[in-house]
C-alpha cells in the first residue's frame, strides 16, 4: 500500500464519539490517558490511568478487554506505584503498549512526587514487559529508560511524558512530549528517541523537537512513513490537524480535523510488523468530561472524507 502526499492539498477529517460501557464516567473514578489499542486473538486491550483525581496524578495503570471496541471489561490494576522515595513514588499514568520479539512492553510516565499544592511534575518515561498482555508486568531495572534533558534549554528539560511507539526501519522510534523550564503546557512539544531493541537504549534524536505542538502523542506507522493527530495544543497552524511524515522526523500537515480528540489512542492493528504497509488508523478511545463528572473514557471514528 502506497500513500501518496501532496503537501499542497489539505483533506479533511471528521470525528465522530460513542459512549463505551465498563470505563465509562463513574462517581469519584478518574480513567484517563488510553494507550494504543491491540488485539489479542478475539480481544481488545487498553491500558489507562485510574485514580481519585481530574489531573491524572496519584494515579495507578489499569487494563480492560471488549469483544467489539464498545463493551469493555475492566480486569484490574496492571501497574502500582513504585516504592516510596522511588522516582515513580508519587503516581504511574500515560501508558502504551508495544508488541515486539514475542514479549508485551508496557511504556509508562511516573512521578516521585505526591500531588499536592505547588506539585511540579518530575516526570519519566519507564518500562514494564510481560509474556502475556494480562502480566504480570515486570519493571525494568535500566528504568526509567528516559528522562529529562539537564541542558535547560532543551523543549523537555522539565519533563517528558506520553510514550507512543512505532517499529520501522528495523527499530523502535518511542514519540514522546517533553516541556522545558518556565514555559506552560501549552509550549508542550513532540520529540523522538530511537532504539535497536524494545527495551532500550533510546536515544534522543538531535533535531529534537519534531512536532511543534500537541497535549497528548496520537501517533501511528501510515505506509513507510509517520502520521500524527494533534488537538488543541500548540501554535493556531498546526492544531486540529493530522501531520505526515515520510522521514519520522519532517512533518507536514496533510488533513484539518474537525472536533477532533485531544488526547487518545488509537486501534493498532498491524501489532508493530513493520512491513511498510501499515493503513491509518480508524477508531481508538480518549478522554472526555463533563461539568460534574471526572474524566472517563469514550469512543472516537475517524472519517477520512476524501
Amino acid at each position: 500500500m502506497t500513500f501518496k502526499i501532496e503537501a499542497q492539498k489539505i483533506e479533511k477529517v471528521t470525528i465522530t464519539y460513542s459512549k463505551v460501557t465498563g470505563i465509562g464516567e463513574e462517581e469519584g473514578v478518574t480513567r484517563r490517558d488510553p494507550s494504543d489499542v491491540i488485539k489479542v486473538n478475539d480481544l481488545y486491550y487498553v491500558w489507562y490511568s485510574k485514580g481519585p483525581l481530574k489531573t491524572g496524578y496519584d494515579a495507578t495503570v489499569w487494563y480492560a478487554t471488549s469483544r467489539d471496541g464498545y463493551h469493555w471489561t475492566e480486569k484490574g490494576m496492571a501497574l502500582s506505584k513504585g516504592k516510596q522515595g522511588s522516582w515513580e513514588a508519587g503516581s504511574v499514568f500515560t501508558p502504551n503498549i508495544m508488541v515486539a520479539e514475542g514479549k508485551y512492553w508496557l511504556f509508562y510516565t511516573g512521578t516521585s512526587k505526591n500531588y499536592g499544592k505547588g506539585f511540579d511534575p518530575d516526570s519519566k518515561i519507564g518500562i514494564a514487559v510481560s509474556d502475556s498482555p494480562d502480566g504480570p508486568w515486570e519493571r525494568l531495572p535500566s528504568n526509567p529508560i528516559l528522562t529529562n534533558s539537564a541542558n535547560k534549554e532543551d523543549f523537555d528539560s522539565h519533563l517528558i511524558d506520553d510514550a507512543c511507539l512505532i517499529a520501522r526501519n528495523n527499530q523502535y522510534w518511542l514519540y514522546y512530549k517533553g516541556r522545558k523550564l518556565g514555559e506552560t503546557p501549552h509550549h508542550t512539544k513532540m520529540g523522538v528517541a530511537i532504539s535497536n531493541k524494545p527495551e532500550g537504549p533510546y536515544v534522543k534524536y538531535k533535531g529534537n523537537p519534531v512536532i511543534q505542538g500537541n497535549h497528548a502523542i496520537l501517533a501511528w506507522p501510515q505506509g513507510k512513513g509517520v502520521a500524527a493527530m494533534i488537538g488543541v495544543t500548540g501554535p493556531p497552524e498546526l492544531v486540529r490537524s493530522v501531520l505526515y511524515s515520510d522521514d519520522g522526523y519532517h512533518f507536514k500537515k496533510t488533513h484539518d480535523v474537525e472536533n477532533g480528540p485531544d488526547a487518545g489512542g488509537g486501534f493498532r492493528w498491524n501489532h508493530f510488523s513493520d512491513d511498510g504497509k501499515a493503513a491509518r488508523i480508524n477508531w481508538g478511545l480518549e478522554i472526555e468530561s463533563t461539568e460534574t463528572s471526572l474524566p472517563f473514557l469514550h469512543r472516537y471514528d475517524v472519517n477520512w472524507l476524501e
